[in-house]
Parts: structure tokens; sequence; C-alpha cells
């Protein structure tokens, strides 16, 4: 019984600071009322944990709840960047960041035992265990036999993104392929909307992190409609570590831009079932998306075209 009340509560503390972000990026004002339905269509969620997590904040006087009117927000923005994000911090538990901070870090080891994290954190055995399963739902360690935890390879060398490209490459397309193929309308128009929105937002106003947790929502759903289980698993734990891993690489804005029509055009594809064509745009896009990055990532990548955007 305990650990699916940990699990869910590790998601309403996400969802929070999902919520903190979609402030920030909105340019929203102390005062302003954050309606459920809003919440709950930009996080892709039901309105049962969006309510979970403006509670979080309630109790953080992050936002005001007014009885028969809904949450507004109880401070101003800059103080939610500034106390907001760290409050949060501090009831979440610190204690996978701190593991996953030492692991990037090269801090630690590829292979850890409980009991050396234990001794290294100075923290009950319990709660080493629960970082790690914490760290294990999102891709980032396995459990091997016996009590020795291994951490997978994360996203934070040239080397390893050229890895995650090749691996993309390989699956993503062929998800689109495959017999099974199937996608969820409503999920569809969702996410077609989010897109939009993002688009809409004036240049100097695009998030790279809000960008990222969108992108990854994105490749994330091409995997679920594949219909392939085993590809829909793999797809899916990758999208995970790329969201809990790799860094913000600053993207100026107009190639944000780029990659989320990209995305639009590889819907509008499926959804007039050209498969084949949608599989394409896929490679160029994974491609290009691989270009857009920063030189020191892109070691070892080859330009798609002598002409690619750099």
């Amino acid at each position: 019984m305990i650990r699916p009340r940990s699990n869910t509560r590790q998601n309403h503390l996400k969802l929070a600071r999902q919520i903190v972000e979609i402030v920030l990026e909105r340019g929203l004002r102390e005062g302003d009322h954050l309606p459920e339905t809003v919440l709950s269509e930009a996080c892709g969620v039901s309105r049962t944990p969006i309510r979970s997590a403006l509670k979080i904040l309630e109790v953080n006087n992050i936002v005001l709840r007014r009885e028969e009117e809904g949450f507004f927000l109880n401070m101003k923005p800059e103080l939610v960047t500034a106390d907001g994000s760290s409050q949060l911090e501090d009831i979440e538990e610190s204690l996978a960041e701190r593991i996953l901070s030492d692991r990037a870090e090269r801090r630690i080891a590829d292979v850890q035992s409980v009991s050396a994290l234990v001794r290294r954190y100075g923290a009950p055995r319990s709660a080493v265990l629960n970082a790690l399963k914490i760290l294990s739902s999102d891709g980032i360690v396995t459990q091997l036999p016996g009590r020795a935890w291994a951490f997978q390879p994360i996203l934070d060398t040239p080397n390893a993104l050229a890895e995650s490209l090749a691996f993309r490459l390989t699956l993503e397309p062929q998800a689109i392929l495959a017999p099974g193929f199937s996608m969820d309308s409503q999920k569809v128009g969702m996410m077609r909307q989010q897109m939009k929105d993002f688009l809409r937002r004036s240049d100097g106003s695009m998030s790279s992190v809000a960008f990222l947790r969108l992108d990854c929502a994105f490749h994330s759903f091409i995997a679920e409609s594949s219909g392939n289980r085993f590809a829909c698993g793999a797809l899916s734990a990758h999208q995970r570590l790329r969201l809990t891993t790799q860094k913000d690489h600053s993207i100026p804005d107009f190639r944000l831009r780029q990659s989320l029509e990209e995305h639009l055009d590889i819907l509008d594809s499926l959804e007039r079932m050209q498969l084949q064509l949608a599989a394409d745009q896929m490679v160029l896009h994974l491609r290009r998306s691989q270009i857009r990055r920063p030189k020191a990532a892109n070691r070892g990548i080859l330009p798609l075209t002598p002409g690619a955007v750099a």
C-alpha cells in the first residue's frame, strides 16, 4: 500500500512544478485565475490530479483557493521563480535529485549498492530505496540481480546524444509503420492545440524546458500509438530519460518553432493515414533536431544535406 501512495505523491509534485512552469511561460500575474480545465488541457491529465497539485501549491502559498471560485495565483511571478520552485524542491524527495546530480557529475560509479548509498548520504535505507524507485520509474537506474543498482546512460555527453539519435532513428519511424499503429483522435487534437499555443508565443517567451516537455510528449504519443508494446516500452522509457536528464541547450526560438511545425506536419500526414510519408518526415525531423543542437553536442553526426541549417 505504501508504494502506490509514494508514486502518486511524486506525480502530483511533478505536476505542481509543471503548473509553476505554465504560470511563468504564460506571463500570469498575481491574482490571475488558474482554471482547472485549462491546466488539465495544458498538462494532458484529468482535473483530479490537477486539483491535488494545486493543493500542494496552496499549502506553500503559491496559489490561493477561493470558495466556489477556484484557485488564483497568490504571489508575483518573480517570487514564484525564486521561492516557489525551491519550496517544491523542499517537499519533493530531494535524495533522488542528489543521487542524479552526483551521477551526472561522475561522483558515483555506474553500479551502486544500497548500502554504499546509505553510507554516502547518511540516509535511512528505506529513503534510499524510495529514491532509487523514483529514478527507476524515469529510466535512470535498473535493479540488478541481488542488491546492486546500475545507472543507465544519461544524455550528458556528445556520444550519449549521438547514440540517442541513432536509437530513435532506428525505432521511431518503424513505430509509425507498425501494423497496429492507431492514434487517439482526442489526444491528437489536444496535442495539436498545445503546439499551436506554444507557437503563438512571442519571441523571447519560449522556454526550452517547456519545449522539451512538449517534444517528449509528442514522441511518446507516437510510441504509444504504435500498437507494439515492446516498441512503446523502449521509446517511452527513452523519452522519460530525455525529459529527466537532457540539459537545456538554450535553443533559439526560431529553431523551436521549426521543430514544432515539423511535429504538426507529421500529425497531418498521420491523420491522412500517409504512414510512409510520416515515417520519412520523422527521419528528417530527428536528423534536423540534431543539427539544431550546439556544435559541442553535434560531434560525430553528419549533416543531412550540405545545405542543412546549422
